[in-house]
């Protein structure tokens, strides 16, 4: 019963798999991979739904690590090290200081200096009074010839493995590769498991089972419109289905994420003791800008800054004494001490109506009713004009 339980749960990757291979035989991904066709992915996941069931037991796991050329040492391979264009150049052309080889060079100026300090430390060139990159020899030793080697030989076989390289590549080698992020790097470093598996005793009962049954792992899971067509439905075998399968689950819906942030920050904002204010989108332009005292020629007003209403196009009226306060305020500056904007005051202008530019109008209309001392906050759509690039949108 509990065999029946086993193949009944078993995929046809795990059928094919158990079938293909003998108790004892060592198996490999790449074996797996090339006599079942499989991909690297089905690979895996069937040595790991095979592991789960106690059907495989992992044999032996050795680590081995590759190293390859990046883009950029390919093109250093290609073009020659910052080191060797240095020494060429400085060896048939008058002296220059560094950011002039940079510049001759097309290099970066880091590149060009860390470069320089690798010559320097080698002996192969220095400094002279006028900041000049002078040749104290023009034959690259050490390091920098092995590392020529080395870029030479990765670019001739492809791959190279660790067990093939002298402790000085290697040691080149992990100066110049970094795990993540290989667009500095000159090579890249890989680590690779080769992981063996070999089948369980259990796994010599369930393929018993299977070879009498008559599964092959080659059934039917799914009627495609090209199985009816065809007819190869009629004479082909299907899997069986598994009852105690649970269904997957339905998500019906949820939050938008944005929103269901925004709902946490009020929380947060009124757990601490804040009030929410809100407002109509539709605004005037007393509440939106000259309640602020944005004076009204100011190029913030513009029609490319704010969306006018087309139906009603004015507000009827603005409260009082807040419409006649501001007025003065920006003509004269009323009783504040202040001199004003010094200019007509627009008070048919100041009823059109827009759509809400910024949150801050509500700051304003809240100052008409608010408590003393009080905590407010308001999270609000606006509505404003932004070319869309790297930081707006």
């Amino acid at each position: 019963m509990e065999h029946e339980l086993v193949i009944k749960g078993l995929h046809p990757l795990e059928v094919r798999l158990l079938l293909h291979f003998q108790a004892g035989e060592a198996i490999s991904p790449a074996r797996v991979q090339e006599e079942l066709s499989f991909n690297l992915g089905q690979c895996n996941q069937a040595f790991s739904w095979l592991a789960g069931k106690d059907l495989v037991a992992e044999q032996s796991r050795e680590v081995s690590v590759e190293v390859s050329l990046t883009a950029l040492g390919q093109a250093y391979q290609q073009e020659g090290l910052p080191e060797e264009r240095i020494l060429k150049l400085v060896s048939s052309s008058p002296a220059m200081t560094l950011p002039e080889l940079a510049e001759r060079l097309a290099l970066e100026a880091s590149d060009a200096g860390s470069a320089y300090g690798t010559l320097a430390k080698a002996g192969l060139a220095a400094m002279n009074e006028r900041k000049q990159v002078v040749l104290k020899n023009a034959s690259p030793a050490g390091d920098l010839n092995r590392l020529r080697g080395l870029l030479d030989r990765c670019a001739g076989e492809g791959v190279l493995q660790r067990s093939s390289m002298t402790e000085e590549e290697v040691r080149l080698a992990a100066g110049l590769s970094r795990k993540r992020g290989a667009g500095k790097s000159v090579f890249r470093m890989t680590e690779k498991e080769d992981i063996r598996y070999v089948l369980t005793p259990l796994a010599g009962q369930v393929q018993a089972r299977l070879r009498e049954q008559g599964v092959t792992g080659e059934e039917i899971g799914a009627i495609t419109p090209e199985l009816l067509s065809s007819g190869e439905w009629k004479i082909r075998n299907f899997r069986s289905y598994n009852l105690n399968t649970p269904p997957l689950r339905v998500l019906l819906g949820r939050k938008n994420p944005y929103v269901e942030f925004l709902e946490q920050l009020k929380n947060k904002l009124a757990a601490l003791g804040f009030e929410e204010y809100d407002g109509p989108l539709l605004e005037s332009e007393f509440w939106n800008s000259d309640a602020l005292f944005m004076p009204q020629f100011h190029s913030a007003r513009d029609i490319h800054d704010v969306y006018y209403i087309k139906e009603p196009t004015h507000a009827r009226e603005i409260e009082q004494p807040y419409l006649d306060q501001v007025a003065a305020t920006q003509q004269s500056g009323w009783d504040t001490g202040s001199l004003g904007w010094r200019y007509s005051f627009d008070r048919d202008f100041t009823r059109r109506m827009i759509l809400r530019s910024h949150g801050t109008v509500l700051s304003a209309k809240a100052l008409t009713t608010a408590r003393i001392p009080g905590k407010y906050f308001g999270v609000v759509r606006c509505f404003r004009y932004d070319r869309v690039d790297a930081t707006h949108l």
